[in-house]
């Protein structure tokens, strides 16, 4: 049997489930199941979602049905490598565009790269796909990719990049390692990034200092968030400012995990003190505001999932305040890699531990 035809005939079996949260009871029931390591899930106008696996596959789900979308780029699945972040473009009703991360080959190792490419009339395949952006130099590591891209609300592109497991490299601007990039719709670099014209700094950079951002999002404001990866302890949520150091690894509320102490400790002038930090570490992917109707009780609301605990934290955002409120949790979020707000206002999110995509309703 081809992976295809079992992927379509991978139907949600489980039915849906009451969970109390403490604005009431919710429904939680699986979209799609028998997913291999997904990743990000995107919902297009029409209903139907696409999904990326870390291996490299892009699926279409249409009435809990899977299948594979051909044309999707050639990625290295090693480590956290592999095909990563899917955003619809806002304008898809008219342009068809979808915008990926994925880890390209680069010699002898890979790096983060963001492409484009236009989803056929019949949702079958990626047409015209290219390369925008591919970070430098890469790395010989499969560890801290980032990856996420999100679209601003002027129609640029923010990319997260991790320090790909070398720590100094982040506060090295002749790098992209630990930063957020900002490129247009085309791949240029626009013109009001912080850094353009400085010499020896990459042009394309917005912000730096990170360590692993695996979560980002915009709120209502059009202000970007992310969500990263500490050391042990020191998981953070941060509010993106253009041309911030957010001082990975000079400072962390975490500690190496050796235990020994990390640079100058949890503050120092110019650099940037996160909105919310965890520990013990939650290990955070995926970030999303929620601006729906669905559930008015939690517009504005930040919701993160984790990785190590299998919940979903919902955090309480006032200004640049960010306060964890709620710990939602069930038999289905085991391993929470991303979270986005579907077209309804309902709720998406992927549980890696159960290869699934659910899905939280009224």
């Amino acid at each position: 049997m081809t992976r295809a035809l079992i992927l379509s005939l991978a139907i949600a079996a489980s039915p849906a489930a009451a969970l109390e949260t403490q604005n009431g009871a919710v429904t939680v029931s699986s979209v799609v199941t028998g997913l291999d390591q997904p990743w990000a899930v995107a919902p297009l106008p029409d209903g139907s979602l696409l999904v990326t696996e870390r291996d490299g596959a892009l699926l279409r789900v249409v009435d809990g049905k899977a299948r594979q979308v051909r044309g999707a780029p050639q990625v290295v699945a090693a480590g956290q490598g592999g095909l990563l972040d899917i955003t619809v473009a806002r304008d898809f009703a008219t342009s068809r565009t979808i915008f990926l991360t994925y880890a390209k080959k680069q010699g002898r190792g890979s790096g983060t790269a963001l492409a484009a490419a236009e989803l056929s009339a019949d949702g079958t395949r990626l047409e015209g796909l290219r390369d925008l952006f591919v970070s430098a130099p890469g790395g010989e590591t499969g560890r801290h990719f980032g990856s996420r891209v999100v679209e601003g609300r002027d129609g640029t592109l923010f990319v997260t990049i991790g320090d790909r497991g070398d720590r100094p490299s982040a506060q090295d601007r002749a790098l992209h390692n630990g930063s957020v990039v900002r490129v247009n719709r085309d791949g240029t670099v626009p013109r009001d990034n912080p850094f353009v014209g400085q010499d020896g700094v990459l042009p394309e950079i917005w912000s730096y200092g990170h360590r692993n951002p695996q979560g980002a999002g915009l709120d209502a404001r059009g202000t970007l968030w992310t969500s990263e990866h500490g050391a042990r302890g020191g998981d953070e949520v941060n509010q993106i400012k253009k041309g911030a150091n957010f001082g990975w690894p000079l400072i962390s509320y975490g500690v190496h995990y050796s235990g020994a102490k990390i640079g100058f400790g949890s503050s120092k002038s110019g650099m940037e003190q996160p909105a919310h930090y965890w520990d013990p570490s939650i290990a955070p992917s995926g970030l999303m505001v929620y601006q729906g109707d669905m559930f008015p009780q939690w517009k504005g609301d930040m919701f993160v999932g984790s990785l190590k605990f299998s919940y979903i934290s919902r955090l309480d955002v006032s200004g640049s305040s960010v306060r964890e409120v709620e710990q939602i949790e069930s038999d289905d979020t085991l391993r929470v890699r991303d979270i986005v707000e579907d077209t309804d206002g309902s709720i998406l999110f992927i549980s890696v531990g159960a290869g699934a995509v659910y899905r939280i309703s009224r």
